[in-house]
């Protein structure tokens, strides 16, 4: 698979955003920089997962969500929970029955996020063969599949 040709004027309007993004931080002495807060918790693999799966299934449960995203352990998912609804991309419904029941789905705002993501994993599987490609002639053609 070939890949589109980028061309001089793609990379300058690139880098131009680029420079505007990160333009009025001074990385040396910033001790906050809201790009890598917010990349940090929304582009993890195991939110990423939540988050697929949520668009996927609208809601979830607990447990669903456990057995969907294999190989999270109970505390991790509890706590990217935790933070993605603290930061927007869903919501958590409790309802006082015995045993208690909670749900889980996306906002209007973590849609507008599952469509960014379905963007990058589009790409990703677009240009799957190349990465793996790259990796063997690298030698790192191992992956840690989770």
């Amino acid at each position: 698979m070939d890949m589109e040709t980028i061309t001089e004027n793609e990379k300058v309007r690139v880098a131009k955003k680029i420079k505007k993004m990160f333009g009025h931080i001074d990385q040396r002495t910033a001790e906050y920089c809201p790009i890598r807060d917010v990349m940090a918790l929304a582009s993890d693999k195991w939110s990423i997962l939540i988050v697929l799966y949520l668009g996927y299934y609208p809601i979830l449960r607990f447990n669903e969500l456990k057995k969907k995203v294999y190989g999270i352990s109970n505390k991790v998912l509890s706590e990217k929970l935790k933070f993605l609804e603290a930061d927007g991309y869903l919501s958590r419904t409790l309802y006082p029955e015995v045993p208690i029941r909670v749900e889980y789905e996306l906002t209007d705002f973590g849609h507008s996020y599952l469509q960014k993501l379905l963007d990058l994993t589009e790409w990703v599987t677009q240009y799957s063969d190349i990465i793996l490609a790259n990796r063997k002639k690298s030698g790192k053609s191992t992956t840690k599949v989770f």
